[in-house]
Parts: C-alpha cells; structure tokens; sequence
C-alpha cells in the first residue's frame, strides 16, 4: 500500500527538522520520517560522550516539536531506499510513501578515508548512540584503570576540527579537574590525550591566529598535539601514524569527516565531493525533479558558487529556504537561490577557553569572551525550553564545581 503527502522530508536533523516545520505552520501536509523518534543537536555530542551534560539536553522528542502543527505527522521508521525519479520512501517494513515534493535530509556517515582497522575499532561521534557508547567506553576504562597501579588511560582523538578539537579538550578538562574529584590524583597522572591531524594545524577554517591560541590552550591543558602526520592504521590496542610513531591506546574517537551515506549512494543521484549530493543554488537535485537535498547529505554553495561548511547553521537556514521554495512550488511560485547568512565559527576549548570568528567580516574573539559568546550562541540553539534549562544547569554545575552531569555505564564493554 502506498501513501500520498505533498511533501515527504527524511532525516529530522537540522536541515530536515526546520522544513517540516516550516512548511507545517503554513498548512501543507508533511510526513517526517527518522530512525530516531528525537531531534538530537549535534554540535554537543561530544559533551554527552564527555559527561558534560545529558543526553536529555541535546534529544527532544519529534512529537514534543510538531504537538501543535498537525499537519506534520512524524514516522519513526528505517529508511531502506529513496526513489528521487519517483519521489518514493521506502522503509524497511515494506511501507512505500510518495510525496509531490521530496525532500532527503539524512544527514552523512562518519569518512575512515580507508584507513585499516578505523571502522571496526575507532568510536565515531556523530549520533546520541555514538556519545553514550564513547561515555560509557571512557567510564568503564576509568573504573578499570582505578584497580589496576601501573594501568594508563590514552585516548587518541583524530581530526583537528571543531569536533576534534573541542572533544580533546573537554577529556582533558576531565583528567585535570573531574578525575582527581572523583577518582584520585594518581590515576589522572596517568591519563593522556593525544590529538592527531594530517594537516599542519588545527581548525584548518579558522584564522591563524584562532590556531595558534587553540595550539597553546590545548597543549597548556595537557593534550599532546601530533600534527601534520596522519593515521595509518587503528587496532584495537593503540594507533600507527605515517611516520611510524605507535600511541597505545584503548579509546580512539574519530572526528576525521564525513561522507553520504548508503542512502545517499544507492539513491542515483549524482555525488559530488565526499559522496555528497551536488544541489542548486535553489537547493534542488540537479538530475530530479521535485527533489530537495539539505544538510550534510548535500554540497551546498552560497551565492558566489563556493561550498558551504557542513554546519548547523548552513542547514537551518537551508532547510527554512527550501520550505519557502517548496511552498512556491505548491502553490504556482517562483522559487529563489539561497541566501546564505554568514554567522562564522565557532569551538570551545575549555572551561573559560574557546575561539569565535563572528559573521562575514570575521570578527574574531579568543578566551572568556569567546567562551560566553559560544555558551550564550548554543544555548539560543538548542531546541526546547526543558533542553536549554538542562544544559544550562549542567554547564554552571560542571564550569563552576567540576561535577559530571552524567556518569552512568549505560552499555558496559
């Protein structure tokens, strides 16, 4: 049996999220569909993994955002293919839905850039799953580690980006403050963090002089930099860099990149760089039509033709112009290329420590200011009232006392 809606959105990330509903406030009837039954904000998984905050502050239930726009209704269901030709979802109990309008918002997959042994025994972080595998991996080594005299906890963190870099630090906040606390002295002197990029720098994105302060902020709170030498192999009892240098470990999170992912692939449309989908400047498929691809699942440009980073705010504003576009295109329209508002970078280091470069002129911020704009910035994001009190309450308790908002073992090794 087939069901008919005038637009079919899959993924409720970003981008998939605000196109449902902004096209539910204007009437039109949506069907939403993700694997998960919550909206999770990614941009603090790595606090969830770090036990910085709970995963009740970064997940709201789908049904909680679309309770008072009916025509929104919310599918959780697994995506088995997407016919883009046809505008058809199928998911994985056999149901097929067809939309007037298609919209593919899936999201993207971690990239292991086919680096041996990455997939199987390096922790990704990229899904609520994701953070609380890594959370329960890292307090379980803890616990170990605590019974065991001449035992050691190294975690290699791959990938000098917002996520690597941001992840790194919040782990060694934790050996510095958190472990000590709750632990004792002796174990967090023999906890490391080691953050390893091919390329020569961290956040390749951001300024020099960003760089150089986030360089400094880390290695001044114990994270050992191995830049400019990549990975070249990952087992289950440490990694190999290109030079030869071996880093035992038991922990290593992967914060390289992303790819699209096997719907993506197998969808027929045309990929484009990191097995993404190249769109429109009015963010439709170039080789469908009726076909709308938003978020990471897509190469986005801005009104100079040049590629949008894969960011939240790249796929809010993405999914807002798409839901304009689409409603156009219901109702005898003209849709328009998206305009892309630059809001800059941002990442955080460490308590009282992150770096922000601000909208198109780049005004750029290091230390506390750059700290409380990110807090402040983050919080204005997250969605749902209860969501933003959790992580603001976590945030004063952990920034203020150094205690962990989530300790819990909640899927033991």
């Amino acid at each position: 049996m087939e069901d008919t809606y005038q637009v079919v959105v899959v993924g409720a990330g970003f981008a998939g999220l605000t196109a449902a509903r902004e096209l539910g406030r204007k009437g039109i009837r949506v069907l939403l569909i993700d694997s998960n039954n919550y909206h999770q904000f990614q941009p603090l998984l790595y606090q969830v993994a770090t036990s910085q905050i709970g995963v009740s502050a970064i997940a709201r239930p789908l049904r909680s955002v679309f309770r008072r726009i009916r025509p929104v209704r919310v599918l959780t269901a697994h995506v088995a293919s997407v016919d883009p030709a046809n505008r058809t979802v199928t998911t994985t109990d056999g149901e097929t839905f067809r939309a007037q309008v298609l919209v593919i918002a899936v999201g993207a997959t971690p990239n292991y850039f086919n680096t041996p042994g990455a997939e199987e025994h390096a922790f990704p972080l990229y899904s609520v799953a994701d953070a609380t595998r890594l959370s329960s991996r890292l307090t379980s080594l803890l616990d170990q580690t605590d019974r065991e005299p001449t035992g050691s906890v190294d975690v290699v963190v791959v990938g000098g980006g917002p996520t690597g870099v941001e992840t790194a630090g919040a782990m060694a906040e934790n050996i510095k403050f958190v472990v000590p606390k709750y632990f004792s002295p002796e174990l967090a002197a023999r906890c490391r963090v080691h953050l390893v990029d091919m390329v020569p720098t961290v956040l390749n994105a951001f300024s020099e002089k960003s760089q150089d302060y986030t360089r400094k902020r880390l290695t001044k709170i114990g994270v050992q930099l191995h830049l400019g030498v990549g990975v070249a192999d990952v087992r289950e009892d440490g990694v190999t860099l290109a030079d030869g240098t071996t880093i035992p470990s038991r922990v290593v999170v992967w914060a390289g990149g992303l790819k699209g992912g096997d719907i993506i692939t197998n969808s027929g449309l045309a990929q484009g760089r990191g097995g993404r989908i190249d769109v429109r400047p009015d963010l439709t498929a170039q080789d469908a039509e009726g076909v709308y691809v938003l978020g990471d699942a897509a190469n986005i440009t801005d009104s100079t033709g040049a590629k949008l980073p894969q960011l939240g705010s790249v796929a809010q504003q993405a999914g807002k112009w798409a839901a304009r576009n689409i409603h156009a295109d219901l109702t005898g329209g003209t849709r328009q290329p998206f305009k892309y508002v630059d809001k800059g970078y941002m990442a955080m280091i460490g308590r009282g420590a992150a770096v922000a470069e601000i909208g198109r002129q780049r005004i750029q911020l290091q230390g506390s200011l750059a700290f409380v704009s990110w807090l402040l910035v983050h919080l204005a994001l997250l969605s749902g009232f209860q969501q933003k009190v959790r992580a603001l309450f976590s945030w004063l308790n952990g920034y203020i006392v150094h205690s962990p908002a989530q300790v819990v073992i909640g899927r033991p090794d």
